[in-house]
């Protein structure tokens, strides 16, 4: 056993802050804790220590938040809200619109059919926490998520997105378990029209046994459906979002893959999402059922026949030399993306003739966040002259053709066009690995980006949101179902 280091975790049943500690044994990363009165609790934190180290080299931490919202009053995690000692500002905004879902999924975390009350906040709800979102200093919310329960459910969707763009957010996308989009291809015009920057339809598989598990039904038909009636409408990017669950749909990893390059014309990501672990689950349960992003990582490689490799993977702060760089060049303050190095990993492929080629093939990823330290190092010394001499300097760790053709309107202007019109040459193959009470760092969530506007004023990083905070929050503001649906008159199965 090595140790790596001491943290703060909690504990699974009683949600008390513990002291930690993560360390390495036989190439496994693992997280251990003791609660005086529920016991020991050890979980994988990452299953490739020598992946753990290279995460590493390219972390970023960042400033936080200017305005938090909070203050320092019972601690980490408790004082969510952006508290002081959050050390990230959002990248991804979350507003769930309602907790009514037309499907009751085995492995959501967030319906009303489980819940026993709807929590459903009103428009004028909504506008607040979307000001409130824009008034994050020194870099304003930018993206935003509308989900759920599922969000399509709302008939004023339309007006939620439009209200998001007036007010400033350039990218607002819906995360949908597709149903309605599938059955409906006026509402997603509708969407398009509404100003709808992407769809994030959830995708486990593509096999019928694989929803069957996950959602309790077979919606292969459905996910195709859908992902024609964007193309038919003209919306022209579609993330697919895959809980990922050992012995599940872990066999389905490279399938999925495939699946967006044959629709790369309007799949612009593949999300994997391992699965959060909830409730008591005994320790060696929860080893059969534990799946980290080196396994994922992986899997890819493997079910793609080596077209994608490990080597190919990168963390989430990768990119943060580019914002910080071309920011002190423009004199501004763009969206960075601080967080934890153990949060994410991602690559970005292309499609060539049907075969996947990852970005790696074309440039020099290690070099270029180099060059780019430098531009920003110059930059913020005051030698924009120099600092932009090394900006087009960087450009040689990216080969000729479409992609250098690409990448420098994004350096030289920084604009979202520019960034969208390079994603749209490309397939980001990513996963995120959200934690839950037996994984959970507390270091981790100090740097969470991905946070959720709540109708009291609090903005709340993911996963305490989802470990701790959700349940007490929308139990407070909700409405029991049967009230509900009687004021409200609908269908049973619109709120179950």
């Amino acid at each position: 056993m090595r140790e790596i280091k001491r943290t703060k975790s909690i504990c699974p049943e009683c949600l008390k802050v513990l002291d930690a500690v993560i360390f390495e044994e036989n190439n496994v990363v693992y997280i251990a804790k003791e609660c005086p009165e529920h016991g020991p609790f050890q979980d994988i934190y990452w299953s490739d220590y020598g992946v753990y180290e290279k995460a590493k080299i390219f972390d970023y931490i960042g400033e936080g938040l200017e305005n938090p919202r909070t203050i320092t009053k019972s601690g980490c995690p408790y004082d969510c809200g952006i508290c002081p000692q959050h050390k990230s500002h959002t990248v991804l905004a979350i507003i769930d619109v309602t907790n009514r879902c037309n499907l009751r999924c085995p492995v959501c975390f967030a319906t009303a059919g489980t819940a026993g009350y709807v929590y459903e906040p009103t428009i004028d709800d909504i506008r607040g926490m979307l000001v409130n979102l824009r008034n994050n200093k020194p870099v304003p919310a930018e993206a935003l998520q509308l989900s759920g329960g599922e969000p399509t459910i709302r008939e004023d969707l339309p007006q939620i997105i439009r209200m998001a763009k007036e007010l400033g957010f350039k990218h607002v996308e819906v995360n949908t378990n597709g149903l309605r989009i599938a059955s409906d291809l006026d509402f997603c015009r509708t969407l398009r029209e509404a100003g709808v920057s992407t769809i994030y339809l959830q995708f486990d598989g593509v096999s019928p046994e694989v929803y069957k598990f996950t959602r309790g039904v077979n919606l292969i038909e459905v996910k195709e459906k859908a992902i024609e009636n964007c193309r038919k409408a003209g919306i022209d990017s579609v993330v697919l979002v895959c809980t990922l669950i050992k012995g599940v749909n872990d066999r389905e990893v490279g399938d999925i893959i495939r699946f967006a390059v044959k629709n790369s014309d309007v799949v612009r990501c593949v999300n994997f999402q391992p699965v959060s672990l909830c409730g008591r689950i005994p320790a060696k349960e929860r080893m059969s059922m534990r799946i980290t992003i080196p396994d994922w990582m992986k899997l890819v490689e493997e079910q793609t026949n080596g077209q994608i490799k490990i080597s190919d993977f990168y963390p989430v702060p990768t990119v943060v030399p580019v914002s910080k760089a071309v920011g002190a060049i423009k004199n501004r303050r763009y969206v960075e993306f601080t967080a934890h190095p153990h949060c994410g990993m991602a690559t970005y492929i292309f499609v060539e003739d049907g075969r996947i080629v990852p970005i790696t093939r074309y440039a020099n990823v290690e070099g270029f966040i180099r060059s780019m330290r430098r531009v920003y190092e110059e930059a913020s010394k005051g030698h924009k002259s120099r600092a932009k001499m090394h900006l087009i300097g960087a450009l040689r760790h990216v080969k000729l053709g479409m992609l250098r053709k690409y990448v420098w309107p994004v350096l030289k202007t920084g604009s979202y066009k520019a960034l969208g019109d390079l994603h749209r040459k490309m397939i980001m193959i990513s996963a995120m690995h959200f934690m839950d009470p037996y994984n959970f760092d507390l270091e981790r969530v100090q740097r969470c980006v991905i946070h959720y506007a709540v109708p009291d004023g609090r903005i709340i990083p993911f996963c305490t949101m989802n470990s701790i905070h959700r349940s007490l929050i929308e139990k407070s503001l909700g409405v029991p179902v049967e009230e509900w649906k009687a004021k409200h008159k609908v269908e049973i199965s619109a709120v179950a």
